[in-house]
């Protein structure tokens, strides 16, 4: 445990070498110094470019979300799956309902919004509505980053490098704009990047409550998966890269030398596994069964099921084969492997708290419900287009990240342009795991960015939330294990560039739509499909309501 001040003196009572020492002269505010400092800028952007634009300025997914909280307060089901958003739109529900019983919000429910034909009626509701919704998204995110902070030090030895990091999260571009929108990305990817935390964590050292730490992360990554099935690409990574951090110290502590003790909570864990597990059976099985009534192909041999039990098989392998390299027990591995069964199902049960067949379906078949409004084009060239498409889609990215040969408004790629070079620099010092684990994460979030790219719309600011975390931890792994970099000439003005580098490039696109003159009409290609039930004043040709 550090037991450091959080408060480090000032420059200039400190030493000589530590005025010399970047980390101390990007931190002077201490720890909880430092974080107070970033939620109070964020907080600062969000009331100046966010809670206060016009309610429709961000519709897509404001409206979605914030309609499917007000019919849900009267009473009728989800009704936008796609994403599937149910976490994400469970919150702003319940938001609703704890606002308007303090007295804080009338708009809180479908028929408590005026209609369309009363324009100044309506847009105060909606208003009313959609503000208290940025709301909630700006508690969520201003939670999850501090949540970031806390899991940061788990995994660095330096508290000036968690800072650091967490700051590089908290602007973002993804986070910046999750700050302020309803979108169904943050809570999705948070809870993933959460678990690759605790992973990586649980991986580098033993203790005795390791397989209840790996319950939590399965936990996190189902229901993750329950708000965004895209989160199921981050899922796929996290094997190789747990692997990636295992060490001397990650042997299993005394209690789990396969003592008797050790066997029975093992099998306590396995037979809570078991009943969570026979509790879930339902949801997947309805998942499977339904897929093809509610417009899904299967993506192998016809078979809904086929990668998912492949994707399971392959995790088990890893436990497994960590196991076997890094010295685990036999008890130990086995309570593992069942803690994370039981992780999993509890995370599939959560979906019977506003039981939905529609959200069932999505999360059973992540991949077939991303190839469902992935606006991937078909090809009849075969094997050879596809590889030719991908090969074009990692080169694209390649040029993204570069910045120069593609701009892009996400401040993180100007971390790769220190961190590859850090790769190369730790491995030349000996520190070949460290620059092991940076290159796998790297390459992660090239991979997942790069199949986000395929999407018709090509790779959203949204989207960054997924993999930004990966770069940023990747950066915190090199910093924390590369001590004499904090001490060379040109580490501090680096570092202060890419500080102003983030707060400017973060704030962008939020001050951009903050000003933007482009008008709501964009609502109306989506009204009626998405918001059935909430004719919006300046979309006029609607079917009438009994066709609805």
């Amino acid at each position: 445990m550090d037991t450091r001040p959080t408060t480090p003196p000032s420059l200039s009572e400190a030493r000589p070498e530590q005025r010399r020492d970047a980390l101390t002269r990007l931190t002077p505010f201490g720890w909880s110094g430092g974080l107070v400092f970033i939620v109070t800028v964020l907080a600062a952007s969000f009331f100046l470019f966010g809670y206060f634009s016009i309610y429709w300025r961000t519709a897509d997914m404001d409206f979605m979300v914030v309609y499917n909280a007000l019919v849900m307060n009267d009473g009728k089901p989800q009704w936008f799956f796609d994403h599937t958003g149910y976490f994400t739109i469970l919150a702003v529900k319940t938001w609703f309902q704890l606002l308007h019983s303090l007295g804080l919000l009338k708009a809180y429910s479908l028929p408590a919004i005026p209609p369309a034909s009363d324009v100044a009626a309506f847009d105060a509701a909606m208003t009313s509505a959609v503000r208290a919704g940025r709301v909630a998204a700006w508690l969520i995110a201003t939670g999850f980053i501090l949540t970031f902070a806390i899991l940061m030090r788990t995994i660095v030895r330096d508290w000036r490098v968690a800072l650091l990091a967490t700051f590089a999260f908290a602007f973002s571009g993804g986070v910046a704009m999750h700050l302020r929108i309803m979108r169904t990305e943050m809570i999705a990817a948070c809870l993933g990047i959460f678990a690759l935390m605790i992973l990586i964590a649980s991986a580098r050292r033993g203790f005795a409550s390791r397989p209840l730490a790996l319950g939590l992360a399965a936990l996190l990554c189902i229901l993750g998966l329950d708000n965004k099935v895209q989160l199921v690409l981050l899922i796929a990574a996290f094997p190789i890269l747990t692997l990636a951090f295992g060490s001397a110290r990650s042997t299993s502590t005394g209690f789990w030398k396969n003592t008797g003790a050790s066997w029975f909570v093992a099998a306590v864990a396995g037979g809570i596994a078991l009943l969570l597990a026979i509790k879930a059976i339902p949801l997947i099985a309805t998942g499977l069964g339904m897929a093809s009534s509610m417009g899904l192909r299967p993506l192998i041999a016809g078979t809904f099921g086929l990668y998912q039990a492949a994707l399971i098989i392959f995790i088990l392998a890893c436990v497994i084969a960590f196991s076997v390299i890094w010295k685990i027990s036999a008890s130990e591995t086995l309570a593992s492997i069942f803690a994370m069964i039981a992780g999993a199902a509890l995370g599939l049960l959560a979906l019977n708290i506003e039981y939905n067949v529609h959200n069932v379906v999505a999360v059973i078949n992540p991949v077939e419900k991303m190839l469902s409004f992935a606006g991937i084009p078909e090809s009849g060239g075969g094997l050879s287009s596809a590889i030719h498409l991908l090969l074009s889609n990692i080169g694209g990215m390649l040029m993204r990240y570069t910045y120069v040969l593609r701009t892009s408004p996400r401040p993180s790629v100007f971390l790769i342009w220190v961190i590859v070079p850090g790769i190369i620099y730790a491995w030349r010092k000996g520190e070949h795991q460290t620059a092991l684990q940076a290159a796998l994460l790297m390459l992660a979030a090239l991979g997942i960015d790069t199949i986000g790219n395929q999407r018709g719309l090509g790779l959203q600011v949204a989207y960054f939330v997924f993999t930004d975390p990966l770069i940023i931890i990747a950066g915190a792994l090199l910093l924390d294990r590369m001590t004499d970099v904090r001490f060379m000439r040109w580490s501090y003005p680096i570092g202060l560039a890419l500080v102003v580098v983030h707060v400017g490039f973060s704030q962008g696109e939020p001050v951009k739509r903050a000003f933007s003159r482009s008008g709501p009409e964009i609502v109306c290609t989506w009204n009626v499909e998405h918001m059935p039930l909430l004719p919006v004043p300046w979309c006029k040709e609607r079917p009438p309501a009994s066709t609805l």
